[in-house]
């Protein structure tokens, strides 16, 4: 009797490893084949799928190879930056299918299939899922929400980015941009000098993004920040460790190293101050509507605002509803909690300071590299602004030149070099049939760089293709996406274009400046597109520039006004 139990479990025991075996060969092996077939019948190729890593090990080789020096002076910067559609492109085509571990994800760079996917057919796709290390810095705010709960959290929010809220914002904008560079005027008191521009920028978005996220409680914010900037780097170092998608990602994120406790610990003391920092808000809001009403409407105010409403209206809803199943619904659609109210504010630092400092730093390289550009934007300052210093509310819209050399750059060197979304079913995408759950990959750096889209100066830098908007720049509208399209369009565009042209106006007309003999010109992904070996450049004061009697003059926020029409 207990030999036969014996054979018994062994038997159910060998039957469960067949199950596990039969599962994982289904998922790791036989999946990915049916896939490779259903897409090569419609004449989509792409590098044969490896078992369980699938492209991943070719893929950071190209990658790996692309970055390993640095490159010429030019702006031809796909072959580099994403090597490896740069390299399969030439084999199987733009639309090629490649696999991150046995995860397909089709490539798309087709501006008409570009419009389904996030316009005219965005309902059958959704966001890709971030990778967690990523996703820990970026919290559960917009950027990583879905559904009910993302739209109940973008109309919240989107009223800090209303034009006549930024109106409000700029005087903090230009007072953090004065300040910097008069740090830049003492480096440069005894003729010229190098200057680390991505630090400077970075240093000061952080000041302008706290600003506008946290408005009275600014000290406290950037207190908080300072913690999320730490974490940052902690994550950036595990990033570059990481190699096989859906795999070893999730596997180090658990692990206990020693920098991982650290970013745990960080990720809890910045949780711990945001709860705090809410708590002394709240006590502390502003009772005058009407004082209130003349004030910046920062990101954390109308969060809680937001939380405090929802949650009166849910009560209320619960009271007079007399099934407490549908209350319950009620309140958890529109109630915004305290936890909610710290994602969005790691979601806001996370993206709003690293997409408006990248912005600023190309910027500067491209006009240090093009002089003729830059002499071009100045004398437009120049003309624009007269006398004044620092634009009056007229002025930044006349700045056209400024705002095409804004599109060029965002053109070239995109902050974020690609996007993902997912198949929710089984989808017609153009004349081809996407199975659910294909990832599809949208390649942003290839289409700004696409001379069947841009012309044969696709790779240069002129801004002029500009001159008449953007909707007219390119040969298909859908060719110019940097912050996105369709409803999940960066919520915050309108504020980094602002500051960076803002910014820009202003050092122009106190500096010149030119490429250093040091900057290696080396764009590489490190979550956002960046300098990979920094960005020094020359800097000196301009000849033409104000005086420091003018220059203290200028300097009373109360008497900067301005507007921008973007």
């Amino acid at each position: 009797m207990i030999c036969n139990m014996g054979w018994f479990w062994m038997l159910v025991m060998a039957s469960l490893v067949a199950l596990v075996l039969s599962k994982v060969m289904q998922l790791l092996w036989w999946r990915p084949r049916m896939i490779e077939k259903h897409f090569s019948e419609q004449g989509i190729k792409g590098p044969p799928y490896r078992f369980f890593i699938g492209n991943v090990k070719e893929l950071m080789s190209l990658m790996l190879k692309a970055s390993s020096h640095p490159m010429p002076l030019s702006h031809n910067i796909v072959p580099r930056v994403l090597s490896f559609y740069h390299h399969w492109k030439k084999i199987y085509g733009a639309t090629f299918l490649v696999w991150f571990g046995p995860t397909p994800r089709l490539t798309v760079s087709d501006p008409d299939l570009i419009r389904e996917i996030f316009t005219s057919r965005s309902e059958f796709y959704e966001k890709n899922e971030s990778h967690p290390l990523v996703r820990q810095l970026e919290g559960d705010g917009l950027l990583s929400l879905k559904g009910q709960k993302w739209a109940h959290h973008r109309k919240i929010i989107t009223p800090t980015f209303h034009m006549d809220n930024l109106k409000l914002l700029i005087p903090v904008m230009g007072t953090s941009v004065t300040e910097m560079l008069e740090k830049w005027s003492e480096l440069t008191e005894s003729g010229e000098a190098e200057i680390e521009v991505s630090d400077w920028f970075q240093t000061l978005t952080e000041d302008i993004i706290t600003r506008t996220a946290f408005g009275s409680s600014y000290k406290d914010g950037k207190a908080v920040f300072r913690l999320q900037a730490q974490q940052m780097v902690y994550a950036a170092e595990a990033f570059r460790k990481v190699f096989i998608p859906g795999y070893s990602d999730y596997l180090f994120r658990f692990l206990p190293t020693e920098k991982n406790r650290r970013s745990w610990k960080l990720d809890k003391e910045i949780k711990k101050s945001l709860v705090k920092l809410i708590e002394h808000r709240k006590q502390n809001s502003c009772g005058d509507s009407e004082k209130c009403g003349k004030s910046p409407k920062d990101l954390l105010g109308l969060m809680i605002r937001a939380g405090s409403t929802t949650t009166t209206t849910a009560t209320a809803t619960a009271t007079a509803t007399a099934s407490a199943t549908a209350a319950t619904t009620t309140i958890s659609a529109s109630t915004i909690t305290v936890q909610d109210i710290v994602e969005e504010c790691k979601s806001f630092f996370f993206a709003g300071k690293q997409t408006t400092s990248n912005l600023l730093t190309w910027m500067t390289i491209l006009l240090a590299m093009h002089p003729e550009w830059q002499r071009r934007a100045r004398d437009e300052v120049e003309q624009v602004c007269a006398s004044r210093d620092l634009p009056s509310k007229d002025d930044v819209s006349k700045l056209k030149t400024l705002s095409m050399i804004v599109y060029e750059t965002l053109r070239l060197y995109p902050p974020a070099i690609a996007t993902i979304r997912r198949a929710k079913r089984d989808v017609d995408l153009g004349s081809y049939k996407v199975p659910r759950s294909t990832e599809l990959l949208i390649p942003i750096l290839a289409v700004h760089h696409d001379p069947g889209l841009w012309g044969q100066d696709a790779c240069e830098f002129n801004p002029n293709r500009f001159s008449e908007g953007v909707a007219r720049a390119a040969k298909h509208p859908m060719a110019f996406i940097p912050f996105g399209l369709g409803a999940r369009t960066c919520i915050g565009q309108n504020l980094a274009i602002l500051q960076a042209k803002l910014t820009m106006a202003v050092i122009l007309r106190r500096f010149e400046f030119r490429i250093s003999s040091s900057y290696q010109h080396a764009p590489t992904v490190l979550m956002l597109l960046y300098p990979q070996y920094g960005a020094p450049v020359t800097v000196r004061r301009w000849s033409g520039g104000p005086t420091e009697t003018e220059d203290q003059g200028r300097r009373n926020p109360d008497q900067i006004d301005y507007i921008l029409s973007l």
